[in-house]
């Protein structure tokens, strides 16, 4: 058998690549929305071994499974390290032996994976777990929920944020006054900051546990764990926590998570000793990415694209790096040379800085020297989540293109980056089946604005003219679309043209990765200058002959439901449109979503002062000539996009009287990830409508 396998293996590398794509079979839907996603890789700090941090479904039991997968350089294998379902944000200790996580695991059946969820008590608390065997422990037993945590410089403590609890008598105060009313604002309580000593913690964890109703009254008496030291206390909540032998620095957003105003975001100092912490930023940006330099003498951040700058008022501008000084809360913006967009970096053990920078269709990593930043060589495609080990140059980092799906690379070192080897062999599936073909597509706007975006091909079918195509327009705004991996509910080009359709994805102004101006031409059109970037682009494909003008379709999610709305009352041109999660006003969605201040930025104004605009650059208001049937979709307690955008939308169609349908999926915020089987849903029904407008 493995003679016959070499023979077939090598014969079919010798045979032309659009008959080897031809002899595969195309991916089916079930093979396709049971992808794992690959989420994050952290390095150990000898660089001997890695955990990566997955995500798949779970079908039988309705849910979405978080596992972590060790590979060791001693064996040169990835085994699967947990096994509840319910662990991610991994973190390793100080000196290699434990990994730290987050886990919503049962305490009371902590190994059973098969568990009904409904005996899962929800509680996200930190659990450790030693490399040298043995079970993962709890790090507390109480029932409070762990916003962020980070291990001590010298690792005999884990540092764990929690809102700060109430007492049995003030919890019983409370119903007893306020009974099940909800009092907007004024109920809402900031972070404590905790210290919990690890090996106290796991000499407690291998106690015989007590009785279980024993156990659920001391639950129900309990408000901190005993063991703990409270370092200090915030009135927001604590979202990143980074440490450093001299300090802790942590990060703040909104208790209630709606970002009303970047003021919300800050970074923190305090001693390891605790005591009231100093505000260190005062900016219009949301820091994220906390990170000390190896002496401890520096902190670095990053503001993520679309997420404002240090540099003045807010704006939505490409991501950005930035380290600053504890001592004088002076900041510096580094690799401040370059084009495109900072999106993950890391400081190694001797200070050097390496990011992932997207530059157009590629996302590569950069190694950052003062204002410069210079391209490391490596692979085409897309490098994420890079992380460097603490004591020596290797670093481990993801990669994924349009048709090699994500997995972890741990490189020796910078220079190696480009003879790097995969250590994870995650859906290989995707090799075996019949791969579409993409390139990059540039066309001028209405402006004489150069916009790209990206067309992926049916298998075997690039080159080809007339094809029927689907405008599948990415959210954000501030992402591009470009040559990375995705396999999902809402990254599901591929699959598409795998059914037969020319995806075209373009990145309109207001996408990231093309230099800043290019992002802030969005604002305060917020709609209807990148609209007229995608319909450019659609003219210039009809134009070119690559696309059918009598098989168009469009769709879009989020931001690009957004999009979505508005082009179907700009054009008759599209037979289908589907769309998610977007919406058709935006005073009410200024109200509704949780992001308030950047609606108000991208339309220069609140509604009583823009209303004009607010009217002018909403579907709502030209829906009269809407021809195009489409598909909605939308979760149900959505407050990134309001669900009552979805139900307004619906309303508006029925008035109108064109052919449309609506999912409402129970639970589901914007994200979509309770219940795989939603997004399948969601999936298989937006193909079969596409199917069925087009084919007529």
């Amino acid at each position: 058998m493995k003679k016959i396998a070499c023979v077939v293996l090598c014969f079919c590398a010798s045979l032309p690549a659009s008959y080897s794509q031809k002899s595969k079979p195309a991916i089916t839907l079930d093979e396709f929305m049971n992808a794992t996603e690959v989420k994050q890789a952290r390095i150990a700090p000898d660089g001997s071994a890695a955990v990566i941090w997955t995500s798949a479904a779970d079908w039988k039991h309705d849910r979405f499974r978080d596992d972590l997968w060790l590979w060791q350089q001693k064996t040169g294998a990835t085994v699967q390290l947990t096994q509840s379902g319910y662990d991610s944000e991994p973190a390793w200790s100080p000196d290699g032996k434990y990994i730290a996580f987050i886990s919503s695991r049962s305490l009371a059946d902590e190994d059973d994976s098969d568990a009904k969820d409904d005996d899962k008590e929800g509680t996200e608390r930190v659990w450790v777990i030693s490399l040298a065997g043995g079970e993962a422990f709890p790090l507390y037993r109480e029932k409070l929920d762990a916003h962020a945590f980070a291990w001590s410089a010298d690792g005999t403590k884990i540092f764990f944020s929690t809102q700060q609890p109430l007492t049995k008598e003030q919890e019983d105060a409370r119903k007893e006054e306020w009974k099940d009313v909800i009092r907007w604002r004024e109920q809402e309580r900031g972070d404590v900051l905790l210290a919990l000593p690890v090996n106290a913690a796991l000499a407690e964890a291998q106690k015989i546990s007590p009785p279980k109703t024993d156990a659920k009254k001391q639950e129900e008496d309990a408000t901190l764990p005993k063991l703990a030291q409270t370092l200090t206390k915030n009135d927001r909540e604590i979202s990143e926590i980074a440490v450093s032998p001299q300090r802790i620095a942590f990060e703040t957003e909104s208790v209630s998570h709606r970002m009303e105003g970047p003021e919300a975001a800050e970074i923190f100092l305090v001693g390891p000793s605790g005591g009231d912490a100093k505000q260190l930023t005062h900016n219009q940006a949301v820091e994220s990415g906390l990170r000390w330099g190896p002496d401890g003498k520096r902190l670095y951040f990053n503001v993520r694209a679309g997420a404002g700058s240090l540099e003045g008022k807010y704006e939505d501008v490409q991501g950005r790096l930035y380290s600053v000084d504890p001592e004088n809360g002076k900041t510096e913006r580094l690799g401040k040379e370059f084009k495109g967009s900072f999106e993950d970096y890391t400081v190694e053990s001797d200070g050097k800085i390496f990011a992932a920078g997207l530059t157009g269709m590629q996302q590569k990593l950069y190694k950052i020297d003062g204002d410069k930043a210079e391209e490391v060589k490596g692979m085409a495609g897309n490098y994420s989540s890079v992380d460097a080990a603490k004591q020596t140059g290797k670093f481990v980092v993801l990669h994924s293109t349009i048709n090699d799906p994500t997995q972890a690379f741990v490189v020796e070192s910078a220079g190696a980056l480009d003879s790097a080897k995969a250590v994870t062999t995650f859906n290989t599936l995707f090799h075996e089946r019949a791969q579409v073909e993409w390139e990059p597509y540039r066309w001028k706007s209405y402006d004489g604005t150069e916009v790209e975006g990206v067309l992926i091909y049916p298998p075997g079918k690039k080159g080809q003219k007339h094809l029927r195509m689907l405008t599948l327009i990415h959210g954000g705004p501030a992402d591009a679309d470009g040559d990375r991996f995705g396999a999902d509910w809402y990254e599901w080009a591929t699959l598409a043209a795998a059914n037969g359709w020319l995806v075209f994805r373009p990145n309109y102004r207001g996408s990231s990765g093309y230099g800043d101006e290019f992002m802030l031409q969005i604002m305060p059109h917020l709609v209807s200058v990148p609209g007229k970037d995608i319909l450019a682009g659609v003219d210039a494909l009809v134009k070119d002959g690559v696309a059918d003008p009598d098989h168009l379709t469009i769709g879009g999610y989020s931001y690009g439901g957004y999009m979505t709305n508005w082009l179907i009352t700009q054009t008759t041109r599209f037979k289908a449109a589907v769309t998610g999660a977007g919406a058709v006003e935006h005073a009410a969605n200024w109200g509704n979503d949780d992001e308030t201040f950047d609606d108000a930025w991208y339309l220069s104004g609140k509604p009583w002062e823009k209303p004009e605009l607010y009217q002018s650059e909403a579907a709502l208001f030209q829906f009269d000539k809407v021809k195009t049937p489409t598909h909605i979709v939308g979760g149900n307690v959505d407050i990134r996009v309001n669900f009552l955008e979805d139900v307004l939308m619906e309303r508006a169609f029925e008035q109108i009287k064109v052919p449309h349908t609506f999912l409402a999926f129970p639970g589901e915020g914007h994200s979509l990830d309770k219940n795989p089987w939603h997004g399948y849903i969601k999936v298989r029904e937006e193909l079969k409508w596409l199917d069925k407008y087009v084919n007529q």
